[in-house]
């Protein structure tokens, strides 16, 4: 897709910009909220997002009708939904036990994630996809070093991080496929997925970390989120990040190219760690961080600009 001088609307850009600072700001707010246990808090964000989507869905659903879906259809929402669910829960775990900026580097490298899992599913590697890939392993094992130097990045950390761009890949290819080879409307995927990973991660904080559907503390309660003092943050992480960032995301792309909104969302822990700064007022962040980061973030671009070069030769030999 070539952008023509004019042919992209100036809000658009605008929009993609706040689209990411949106996206971006999920991380610190999360963090903020370590009163509530990681796997509550992360359904919290799903159940309030799914609340979001349902007028969408309604409508879409109405419009459009669900009946033409197979039960393969809705398999495939089932492991989106689980797959969603190990995502967010195993990232939210990692803003606890890890910093900011390394739980944003390690849950954003699912470019890297790919690359190495392409023979699997028989796709070509080509120079840039290793290229990429071994400059953003070398980066994330330089910024390893960094461990237990200042008593907030840990290793357990950074793997939960990590684990959370591995699920997410596999979130990503069943919404590929529903979304381009099924057309599902996006709202018609993305509130069953939602609402799915939101009950998967209440079940599992019940069973793990003691919360109850009924209890007079809201910090352990399934739906605690409904009391004065947290509906107003996941509001925020429902309104901001999940339905600005991501539908804004899925608007743009209308008018600007994936390979410029890919690139863009690559820079989540760059903002990320901004808006953390700007909020606290505090950033600690090592040496092998800003080195092995740089490295991480360039590989991501790398891998990302292959991928487009190859699926846009695809498309022009189709």
């Amino acid at each position: 897709m070539t952008i023509r001088p004019g042919s992209v609307p100036t809000w658009s850009w605008a929009l993609l910009g706040l689209a990411v600072v949106a996206v971006s700001s999920a991380g610190i707010v999360l963090q903020e909220m370590r009163e509530v246990p990681p796997l509550l808090r992360a359904s919290w964000r799903m159940q309030g997002t799914s609340l979001v989507l349902l007028p969408g869905f309604i409508y879409q659903a109405r419009k459009h009708g669900i009946g033409a879906y197979t039960r393969r259809d809705a398999m495939i929402i089932m492991i989106s939904g689980l797959f969603l669910a190990a995502h967010f829960g195993s990232w939210v775990w990692s803003l606890d036990h890890t910093s900011l900026v390394h739980s944003l580097l390690f849950v954003t490298a699912h470019p890297l994630v790919v690359v190495a899992i392409m023979p699997v599913f028989g796709s070509i590697v080509r120079r840039g996809h290793i290229a990429g890939a071994v400059i953003g392993f070398s980066g994330a094992a330089i910024t390893l070093l960094d461990v237990g130097g200042s008593g907030v990045v840990t290793l357990i950390g950074d793997a939960a991080a990590f684990l959370g761009a591995v699920t997410v890949v596999g979130y990503l290819m069943a919404g590929r496929y529903l979304r381009s080879e099924r057309e599902m409307p996006i709202f018609v995927y993305a509130f069953p997925v939602t609402l799915l990973a939101g009950i998967i991660l209440s079940v599992s904080s019940i069973a793990v970390e003691g919360s109850a559907i009924s209890t007079t503390l809201p910090e352990a309660r399934v739906l605690g989120w409904s009391d004065a003092s947290w509906i107003v943050w996941v509001a925020y992480l429902s309104l901001g990040p999940g339905l600005c960032g991501h539908t804004g995301i899925n608007t743009v792309l209308r008018w600007i190219p994936p390979i410029v909104v890919s690139i863009a969302l690559i820079f989540e822990p760059v903002i990320g760690a901004m808006i953390g700064w700007l909020w606290t007022g505090e950033a600690l962040i090592g040496a092998y961080t800003i080195i092995g980061g740089t490295l991480m973030i360039t590989g991501a671009i790398l891998v990302t600009i292959e991928e487009n070069r190859t699926e846009g030769a695809q498309n022009a030999v189709s």
